[in-house]
C-alpha cells in the first residue's frame, strides 16, 4: 500500500473502530476538562461542533462558554471551500445541515479565534486525521493567515495514533483535550 489515499483510508478505518469503542463506553471527564481549558479564554469568540455519529460531545462546554462570549458551529459552504461559523446558542433553533450535523436556522457568521475541532485520530505532536474533505485544513489556514487561531482537538484517548499519514497541507492542532489529559504542542 503506497498510495497515500489508501494509507489514509486504512488509518481512518482503524481510528473509527477505536473511536466507536470509546464512544460506546463513554469514559467520563472530557467535557469538564474542555470547560477547564475554555475557562482560560473567557469571551474569546470560539467555534465548537454539533457531534455526529461517534464524535465526542463538546456541547456542555460550548453551552458554558456561550455565557461569556460568542460560540459558533461550522457550516459547510460546499466542496473545496472553507467552513464558515454561525452563532450558536444552547436554546437556538437548528436545522439539518450537510453530513447530518445540525446548523443554526438563522445564519449569523463570524470568525472564531478558537476552534474546537472534531477528528478521527490525532498524534503526540498535534497531527490530526479528519474525515478527508480538508474543510478544517482550509479553514484553519485561512483564519491563521489573518490572526493567531487556536485549534483544540477534542477526542477520546483511544483516538491517539502513531505515524499518522499527514501531508504538508494538514494543519496542526495546538492542543488536544481528552477524557484524561490536556496535550499542548
Amino acid at each position: 500500500m503506497t498510495d497515500l489515499t489508501e494509507i489514509k483510508a486504512a488509518a481512518r478505518k482503524a481510528a473509527f473502530a477505536r473511536r466507536k469503542k470509546a464512544f460506546d463506553s463513554r469514559p467520563p471527564g472530557a467535557a469538564g476538562r474542555l470547560s477547564e481549558v475554555l475557562a482560560g479564554y473567557r469571551g474569546v469568540p470560539l467555534s465548537g461542533y454539533m457531534p455526529i455519529r461517534t464524535e465526542i460531545d463538546p456541547l456542555p462546554a460550548m453551552a458554558e462558554a456561550s455565557a461569556y462570549g460568542p460560540v459558533g458551529v461550522p457550516v459547510i459552504q460546499g466542496a473545496g471551500l472553507p467552513l464558515r461559523f454561525s452563532r450558536w446558542t444552547p436554546d437556538g433553533e437548528l436545522k439539518d445541515g450537510p453530513f447530518g450535523a445540525k446548523v443554526p436556522v438563522v445564519d449569523d457568521y463570524f470568525d472564531p479565534e478558537i476552534l474546537i475541532v472534531p477528528l478521527v485520530a490525532f498524534d503526540a505532536s498535534g497531527g490530526r486525521l479528519g474525515y478527508g474533505g480538508g474543510f478544517y485544513d482550509r479553514t484553519l489556514e485561512g483564519l491563521r493567515a489573518k490572526r493567531p487561531t487556536l485549534a483544540i482537538g477534542f477526542a477520546f484517548d483511544a483516538q491517539e495514533a502513531e505515524d499518522l499519514p499527514l501531508e504538508p497541507t494538514d494543519q496542526r492542532l495546538d492542543m488536544v483535550v481528552t477524557e484524561s489529559r490536556i496535550l499542548t504542542f
